[in-house]
């Protein structure tokens, strides 16, 4: 518990004093954000505040987690448990913020073309796909590797719901349907942050939330974690066989930290935007985090608003281009509403709303399944 609450703390101060420094830095070198033109007509006020306020966020969860284990170090905390307190980063903590810079990487080119060339397009579609899947691939190929003395790997290859769905396995063609299954989960979320990443605080925030949620889920798993591998050895009824389980619950918490520290600047009206930088990045968090916790299933509920918001775009497309009209009047959907009259403020609350709503659902859901 120590370590998440220092990861927590560390994350927290690290985003609000980062943040503020990033904006005068920015602001000098007219790091500002272009603006659809096809937009809201209130958001081209917005024209010319900062962007890649996503670099705090990256650097408030990496601090954030390696200053976790530097107090576990310096207390001497030794591993009692599966997923228990050991002396360093694990194999899962690692893996998943290995994704998530890597993806901070990709936005942060997709960012800085955009303030250099001064265009809201940055990377083209392409080149921000290759980005996307190379990291996707590179972390599928990994999280099946580094086995613990009790037989477990970051990831499972079957396709997980509160545990692994025994009947539904992706190791087909030598794991090529596993790595294909992970680049398709990160490349969904990581666009689908990006997506909701239209309104002031509205990603930030949701991904705050989201990471509490997970929090509250991988620390359930530590205390109620198998005490041995499947091989040959009886398991306690309703235990979890994830490998890192706490050191998850301690980057999720530098995660929602992180965001809420960003939050006290991007809130609106916003001082600073966190870009492509921060979306994809927070993106690949939420992935890897539902990957090597096993809860591939339950995250589409927990982020809920990021799935719409992702549908609402893909739906806009496809009624567009078979019918010619718009499904619509703007996605992602947020725009519909603004467009519509709501003020932005009142999108961003209720979506917020919206969330927690789902959240609790995702959380009752993960329980219930405990408790059966």
């Amino acid at each position: 518990m120590t370590q998440i609450l220092v990861a927590g703390a560390v994350a927290l101060f690290v985003a609000i004093a980062l943040t503020p420094v990033l904006i005068r830095q920015f602001s000098k070198q007219g790091f500002g954000q272009e603006i659809r033109v096809e937009g809201p007509e209130s958001h081209q006020t917005k024209r010319g505040t900062p962007s890649m306020g996503g670099v705090a966020i990256v650097a408030a969860i990496v601090v954030g987690y390696f200053a976790a284990h530097l107090v576990a170090y310096l207390l001497g905390a030794k591993a009692e448990k599966p997923g228990g307190p050991g002396p360093g980063p694990t194999a899962s903590g690692m893996l998943v913020l290995g994704l998530t810079v890597l993806l901070a990487f990709v936005g942060f080119l997709d960012d800085i073309i955009k303030v250099r060339k001064h265009r809201n397009l940055g990377l083209n579609k392409t080149a921000k796909s290759v980005g996307q899947a190379a990291a996707a691939i590179l972390f599928g190929i990994l999280v099946l590797r580094f086995r613990n003395g009790f037989g477990y790997t970051p990831a499972s290859e079957h396709l997980s719901y509160a545990r692994d769905i025994s009947a539904i396995s992706l190791a087909g063609l030598g794991g090529v349907v596993f790595v294909v299954f992970v680049w398709f989960v990160v490349a969904a979320w990581s666009n689908a942050v990006n997506f909701t990443d239209g309104l002031d605080g509205l990603a930030a925030g949701t991904m705050a939330m989201v990471m509490g949620s997970y929090v509250l889920i991988t620390y359930w798993q530590y205390r109620n974690a198998c005490q041995g591998g499947a091989a040959g050895k009886q398991l306690a009824q309703g235990c979890y066989q994830v490998r890192d389980p706490l050191d998850l619950a301690i980057l999720a918490t530098a995660g929602g930290a992180a965001c809420l520290g960003f939050l006290w600047w991007n809130a609106a009206p916003a001082k600073i935007f966190m870009g492509d930088t921060g979306s994809l990045a927070l993106g690949g968090l939420l992935a890897g985090i539902s990957i090597v916790s096993h809860t591939e299933l339950i995250a589409v509920v927990l982020g809920a608003l990021f799935v719409a918001e992702m549908v609402s775009v893909v739906l806009q497309i496809l009624v567009f281009r078979t019918s010619g009209r718009r499904l619509f009047r703007m996605a992602p959907f947020h725009h519909h509403f603004e467009l519509g009259g709501w003020a932005e403020t009142t999108v961003i609350i209720r979506f917020w709303l919206l969330t927690a709503l789902s959240i609790g659902l995702g959380l009752s859901l993960f329980y219930s399944e405990y408790k059966n």
